[in-house]
């Protein structure tokens, strides 16, 4: 399985996937595609083979008619590799459960700043 990860994840979460060592993961801005935003960003994947897609961006689902696309897409709630490591395992059967057009959110949690005032 071909797998894209968004430019707005963490690089960190390619090794992650990696370590798994079943699907071949790459990111958007290795395969040129770091300025393209979502529906040529998911045009370019689609042509490219890509099987899965992988982001940060919950909205996508409201943004992209997803029942005409040939990927699936996996939108993960946190996109800093601290909070996302601990969910690398849950990420993962979430891409290798996805069929084409379908869209799955990952809760990893959220970030939050502490108020100073805290």
């Amino acid at each position: 399985m071909k797998v894209l990860l968004d430019h707005n994840l963490p690089h960190k979460l390619r090794t992650g996937l990696g370590m798994f060592g079943k699907h071949e993961i790459v990111t958007a801005s290795h395969m040129g595609w770091g300025e393209l935003k979502n529906g040529e960003l998911l045009r370019a994947a689609e042509s490219d083979g890509i099987d899965v897609f992988v982001t940060g961006d919950r909205s996508l689902a409201h943004e992209q008619n997803l029942r005409e696309l040939r990927l699936a897409i996996v939108a993960l709630s946190a996109n800093n590799w601290p909070i996302v490591k601990d969910h690398v395992p849950r990420i993962l059967a979430a891409i290798e459960s996805s069929v084409p057009g379908s869209f799955k959110e990952v809760d990893c949690g959220l970030f939050s700043r502490k108020n100073s005032s805290d």
